[in-house]
């Protein structure tokens, strides 16, 4: 899609059913997101309350009946440590994900369009990408930034430039952006980095 420069459509799969039709009429990407699983599979809100072996199933039940690539959201990486990161990479790519985003939001996460959003300071977030790709074999890594909401478009485009050059991620997710401007700005400033442009129906 990057080196085309068309957008590939990642459509939400919240079950392997999901999954199978979406692959069924053409989708090339699936996207198992941590507001699907809170809020399909458990019932609960999307506030830090599902755990790893949460998405693991999912992910799981996905790849069995796809083999198109799944996109899956790991939210701040499952664990205070590097060593919880590394290991939700490891067992993510175990479980056929292609391509993961962690966010730089602070432990105690909010849904990415809700209010009373934190962010944590970038070198921690570099660190937590060094992580991710240190566990990987060959699954994308994608960034996400909650920082627009939080510190403002200049923050979080500096931000996600420090995210790829130091932090080695291969993909951009800037959170919560609400117009065509401020995604030319973060293209403009990583032009050759693949953006992910999160459409939803409410929230900023």
């Amino acid at each position: 899609a990057h080196k085309t420069k068309k957008p590939l459509q990642i459509v939400g799969a919240t079950s392997a059913y999901a999954g199978r039709m979406a692959q069924n009429i053409g989708f090339k990407s699936i996207y198992v997101s941590g507001g699907g699983v809170a809020l399909s599979n458990l019932g609960v809100p999307d506030l830090g309350v599902t755990g790893l072996d949460d998405v693991l199933v999912d992910v799981r039940r996905l790849t069995r009946v796809t083999n198109v690539p799944a996109l899956v959201d790991i939210d701040t990486g499952f664990g205070a440590s590097i060593f919880n990161i590394e290991r939700t990479v490891r067992d993510m790519e175990q479980a056929g994900a292609g391509a993961v985003h962690m966010e730089d939001q602070v432990l105690a996460k909010r849904c990415g369009h809700r209010p009373n959003k934190q962010v944590v300071p970038t070198e921690e977030m570099v660190a937590r990408l060094q992580a991710a790709t240190r566990a990987r074999k060959d699954m994308v890594i994608m960034a996400r930034t909650d920082a627009l909401a939080v510190e403002g478009l200049d923050s979080a485009v500096a931000r996600c430039q420090a995210y790829v050059k130091e932090g080695g991620a291969d993909c951009i997710f800037a959170e919560a952006v609400t117009t065509l401007e401020e995604y030319t700005k973060f293209s403009k400033a990583m032009p050759d980095v693949p953006l992910l442009a999160n459409l939803t129906e409410f929230g900023s």
